[in-house]
């Protein structure tokens, strides 16, 4: 069974660090493009980032620029959110996603495009 289990998350105090972790079971991360994507209380579900195949392609939502990176291990089957920086508004639950696509093929900031889920992980940036 094709599962994602994300990790990482938690409380964390305004200008904070926190990794999340997107760990695969059931199926190889070699062949998906994978996406992070989160849902704040009362808003809809927004991109906050992806990464291809090879790692070659990434994208952010500007929100994030220059805060979040996000990375790959395909040897150990993980995709990674470096969250630097945290402010209030990133609060939020936050889904990781995968979709198969060719090797090249640059990933996208849509959620309709991925078929594969996990079940979130709480980011709460407080003092």
């Amino acid at each position: 069974q094709l599962q994602l289990v994300e990790s990482g998350g938690g409380l964390v105090q305004p200008g904070g660090s926190l990794r999340l972790s997107c760990a695969a079971s059931g199926f190889t991360l070699d062949y998906y493009s994978i996406g992070w994507f989160r849902q704040a209380p009362g808003k809809e579900r927004e991109g906050v980032s992806c990464i291809n195949r090879r790692g070659g392609s990434t994208n952010y939502a500007d929100s994030v620029k220059g805060r979040f990176t996000i990375s790959r291990d395909n040897a150990k089957n993980t995709v990674y959110l470096q969250m630097n920086s945290l402010k209030p508004e990133d609060t939020a639950v936050y889904y990781c996603a995968a979709v198969r696509t060719g090797v090249f093929t640059r990933c996208v900031l849509s959620e309709s495009e991925y078929d594969y889920w996990g079940q979130g992980t709480q980011v709460t940036v407080s003092s």
